[in-house]
Order: C-alpha cells, then structure tokens, then sequence
C-alpha cells in the first residue's frame, strides 16, 4: 500500500504530535501568557495513537516524527516509543524537543529503540535565551544536548530560526559551535505559525540572506540528493561537517513533501499550513464500530487526505491565510 496524492508524491513521513503543552514560551511561537490548551479529553490516548500509527504504517509510512508542543512533557513518551519499536515491521521513530527534559530521558529514549532527535535552540547566550523563552533554562537545553550526542542519538540535529534585529548576529557563532561540539546545525526561516498571528516577512531572515551571512566565514558547498529532506544541505570548508538551510517561505519545497501530521487531539493534516483537517478522534471513539472496522476507516481517512493535498501550501500567494492552529496546536 502507499498514500499517493493526485501529484504523484508519495507520503511516507508521519508526524505525530502528541500534546500542545510546552515548557517555553519562545516569542516566535505564543504568547508568555499563552494558556489556549486543548482540552485534557480531546488529546489522543496512548491506545489511540498506536491505533492511527500502526494503520498508516500499514499504508506505507516508515517514518514517525514524535513532535509537540513538547513531546517530553507527555508522562508517557517513552513508552510510546517503545510500543512503536515493537511493531511487527517498526518505522524510524525520530523526536522533535526543546531538550528541557532531554538530560534525564536522552537515554531511556534511545533504549526504547528512538533513532535520533531534532533540538530547537535559537541561541548560545544565556540572558538572550531568557528573553526569548521567558524560561531560564540554558543550562537544561545544554545539558539535553550533550544527553543526547552520549546517549547516541546521532545525528543531534540542532534547529535554529534566525530573527531579524533578535539573534541574525548569531548565525557563525552557531555554526562555529556546532562543528566544535558534533552537532548538526539547521536554519530555518520563521514560518507564519504562531499563536499571535504577528508573524511578518520583513522581520524574517531568508535562505539567501542566512547562506550570505554563513559565507562570511565559512566556503558553503551543496550537497546533491537532497530528496524530500526540507533542509538543502551544504558542506562547510569542504566537510565533512555540513549545515542545513530550510528555506519555507522564500523556495517550498511542497514539490517533494511526503509527509502527514497528526494533531494531539487526533485531526489528520496534509500539511504544515492546510486550512482543512480530517477527523481521526471520531472514527478512534466511535462504540459503534468494531475494530477491523476502525482500522478500514482509519486507512480510508488517511488515503482521502492524502489525495486532497494541495500541490503547495502557498505563503507566497497574495490570498495566502495563516492556519487557525498554531505551530504549537499542530506539531513541527
């Protein structure tokens, strides 16, 4: 089986949001008095997420990206991990964190069979860090990084959105302290997801802007292949260190997406930025079907979702809307 939309791309990426709660409140992403949580009732149990992985494995994902919110605040994430990994055909289980918690479940994780995690840090200044959080809680994020590299979850990709008059000074520092500690450093363009809706393009440092910075110091070299990745790779001084841009907004890549989310509160989304949503969680607890009829209605969601995807999520068009959900409500 596989999920194939109208376009021909074949969708074998899943990411899995399993709650909206997070531990920060970075400014680009809510409020610091943000507290529009979904309710406790309309997240997805652990039974339930497994219902929806194990169907869309079925179909052809191989590929579960475990997200938030922060997916480590969630009492239960390793052992999702773990029920996961011990699918008769298992999927690559990746984990997108703030790295809050990382310290203490880096290595618990990566027993229950998680392959590698993506750690969002926006800079390497403590006070700078606060300000932008409204946590303090450098240190932590340190901490879950260097968890993480010990604990052998390689590569420990580390993504950075850049902001205009914020932290556009710290694009070599980043990339200078990546290769000296082994991480993989990604930039990625702030997208227009926050819960706000104060999301502006003359605030956002582009691609080309990001790579010119970089060049300052450092020879950037493609790397070909890049696939359906979202990060156009590039070596830095001719390897074998490398850094990835991800350029959204200003070059899509929508041409060779292949992935689906699922909200934590069990809505089916064909993309980052679709207006749309297919209801899982009423098919998950309906009392009326039966279980092999669950699972049929499951992979006819997820195959007519697929099919509705649009052939790009459009930011550059002139009616482009912002989706009602904020990245936090929807899942990275």
């Amino acid at each position: 089986m596989s999920l194939t939309d109208t376009y021909g791309r074949v969708h074998r990426d899943l990411r899995v949001s399993v709650t909206d709660r997070c531990n920060l409140r970075c400014t680009y992403c809510m409020p610091p008095d943000f507290a529009d949580w979904m309710p406790g009732d309309h997240l997805l149990s652990i039974d339930e997420l497994m219902t929806v992985i194990e169907v869309a494995v079925g179909e052809g994902i191989v590929s579960i990206r475990l997200t938030g919110g922060e997916p480590l605040v969630r009492p239960d994430i390793v052992e999702i991990v773990r029920r996961i990994n011990a699918l008769p055909v298992p999927p690559r289980v990746t984990l997108t964190t703030n790295a809050l918690k990382l310290a203490e479940l880096a290595q618990p994780l990566a027993d229950a069979g998680l392959e590698r995690v993506n750690i969002s840090l926006d800079t390497l200044d403590p006070e700078r860090f606060k300000r932008l959080t409204f946590r303090d809680r450098f240190d932590d994020v340190i901490a879950g990084v260097e968890a993480a590299l010990a604990a052998g979850l390689h590569p420990v990709k580390v993504n950075t959105v850049l902001m205009r008059g914020v932290n556009d000074d710290e694009a070599v520092p980043m990339l200078r302290h990546s290769i000296e500690n082994g991480w993989h450093l990604r930039f990625i363009e702030q997208m227009p997801l926050d819960a706000q809706g104060s999301w502006d393009r003359s605030e956002m440092v582009m691609a080309a802007e990001i790579h010119d910075l970089l060049e300052t110091e450092f020879t950037l070299t493609p790397v070909p292949g890049r696939g359906s990745a979202p990060a156009e790779e590039f070596l830095v001084d001719d390897g074998p260190a490398t850094v990835g841009i991800i350029a959204s907004v200003s070059k899509p890549f929508c041409s060779a997406c292949d992935r689906l989310r699922l909200t934590a509160d069990g809505q089916l989304r064909n993309c980052l930025f679709a207006r749309d949503e297919t209801d899982i969680r009423a098919t998950l607890r309906d009392p009326s079907l039966t279980d092999e009829q669950r699972r049929e209605r499951i992979a006819g969601l997820l195959a007519s979702s697929t099919l509705a995807k649009l052939p790009g999520h459009g930011i550059n068009d002139p009616s482009f809307i912002q989706p009602d959900r904020p990245m936090s409500a929807i899942g990275g």
